[in-house]
């Protein structure tokens, strides 16, 4: 059961180009809890995912139709200033992007964007972030140093710690650990976990047992279609629709 919804998608079509990717997905994402979104590679996830902060804008020849709200304002008003948006809309991608700069300026970078300058600030945020992405211990006392020399693992929570670091109400996460080995996936489950109760968390994942352990909801999507939209226990032990069961059973995907 649904309370507070922080993101109701309306009927909503996506087109690259002709090609039309999405088609008629109505959803509505609650706050402060985990949505994972599941389907078989190309079934317009990443797609979905993307329109909720606008990202798809800066793809050439594409177009939407539909609605999309965040907080009961919709995000595609002509009105919207897309920079506050993201600011707004955190991002995590699947494989993990930090600047080739130091740790410390790596999470300082948006802040800055913002225009927060005075050192004493940009100290307390970083280390805030850092804390939160269940960083801090790890590299407190190399900050200075290359965000590059840190492992897999430590590169992808920098990276979630960056996106922390502007203050946003939504994280949105590109399958977060499927590059990743078990040890720092189970990390990055855990630190979902924790972020759930102060962000609402959309995320793309491959993986069905991922899924199950970390998510409240889940979207099932195949072709463009949201097939399903459940409590996770409920889509995994009782999904409504035959093609959900196919694809969680593995009949096919």
């Amino acid at each position: 059961m649904i309370n507070n919804t922080k993101i109701e998608i309306e009927n909503l079509n996506f087109y690259y180009g002709q090609t039309q990717a999405l088609f008629d997905v109505s959803m509505k994402v609650p706050e402060r809890m985990v949505t994972a979104l599941i389907g078989p590679s190309g079934c317009g996830k990443s797609t979905f995912l993307r329109t909720l902060n606008r990202m798809n804008d800066t793809i050439d020849g594409t177009r939407m139709e539909g609605d999309i709200l965040i907080d009961g304002n919709s995000i595609y008003h002509g009105n919207t200033d897309v920079v506050t948006l993201r600011k707004k809309v955190g991002m995590v991608f699947q494989k993990s992007n930090p600047f080739p700069k130091s740790i410390f300026d790596n999470v300082a970078y948006g802040p800055r964007l913002h225009g927060i300058k005075a050192k004493s600030e940009l100290v307390e945020i970083v280390e805030k972030s850092l804390i939160r992405a269940g960083l801090w211990d790890e590299v407190k006392d190399r900050l200075e140093k290359n965000a590059m020399d840190l492992s897999g693992g430590q590169q992808q929570r920098l990276c979630i710690a960056r996106a922390l670091a502007v203050g946003p109400d939504i994280l949105l996460m590109d399958e977060p650990a499927s590059a990743l080995d078990p040890k720092s996936t189970a990390r990055i489950e855990d630190l979902i976990a924790e972020l759930r109760q102060n962000y609402t968390i959309v995320i793309v994942t491959h993986n069905m047992q991922q899924a199950g352990r970390i998510s409240d909801f889940t979207g099932f999507f195949y072709e463009g279609h949201l097939i399903e939209f459940d409590d996770t226990k409920l889509i995994f032990t009782k999904p409504r629709k035959k093609q959900t069961e196919d694809y969680i059973t593995g009949r096919f995907g």
